[in-house]
């Protein structure tokens, strides 16, 4: 899958892994600990960033929790639409765009964010577009959190494949991501694996 595959895949995602599919699960484990986390390390009025941010459930998540200054990005324009109807208090607070990040991170100041986020998104980035890690690094003001499938290995990783595909449909992309942002000049503060993802918590130097 070359690039422009890969973003028309998930701009046109229907059913499984879509954002009504995402919407009806509703918040999980990580949009709990996205919480926790964030109401550790940053105040209430900090500035949010979700990457991939779908119908918003993680972003729901936060709000119930105090945090109201939100912005999202998505590739598939359905995902505000879906928010609307499911999260409709996100909607009203948040600030949205459509569109690849690889397009979209480049047009925000340096750290234009306190924190910016991403579940289960960067693992989609296709090798051709590594350099939107850079970007996340820029505009990241103080907090970057990854929460990414690593595999299920005790030692969370697939150690020797660099991609798999899920359910013979699309790929997922196996990268280090304390050594992806440690090259980027961020310090990784916290690895916490969960049943599905594990999320990295990184401090801007």
């Amino acid at each position: 899958m070359d690039p422009e595959d890969n973003h028309r895949y998930w701009a046109d995602r229907t059913e499984e892994f879509s954002p009504e599919y995402y919407a009806q699960i509703g918040p999980n484990e990580v949009s709990e600990t996205l919480a926790s986390v964030l109401g550790h390390y940053v105040e209430e009025d900090a500035a949010i960033l979700e990457v991939g941010c779908s119908s918003g459930r993680h972003l729901a998540h936060l709000l119930d929790h105090g945090f109201e200054n939100l912005t999202g990005i998505d590739i598939n324009d359905e995902s505000f639409d879906v928010m609307a109807e499911y999260f409709p208090a996100v909607a009203d607070a948040g600030e949205f765009h459509t569109g690849p990040i690889e397009e979209l991170l480049p047009t925000f100041d340096d750290a234009a964010f306190d924190v910016v986020y991403s579940v289960e998104t960067l693992q989609h980035v296709h090798p051709e577009n590594t350099d939107v890690f850079e970007d996340l690094a820029r505009v990241t003001g103080d907090l970057l959190v990854t929460a990414e499938n690593e595999g299920n290995s005790p030692r969370r990783g697939r150690e020797g494949a660099e991609v798999s595909c899920v359910r013979d449909d699309f790929p997922l992309y196996h990268r280090n991501w304390k050594e992806v942002f440690s090259e980027l000049g961020l310090a990784q503060l916290l690895c916490e694996p969960g049943k599905r993802d594990t999320v990295r918590v990184f401090r801007t130097l």
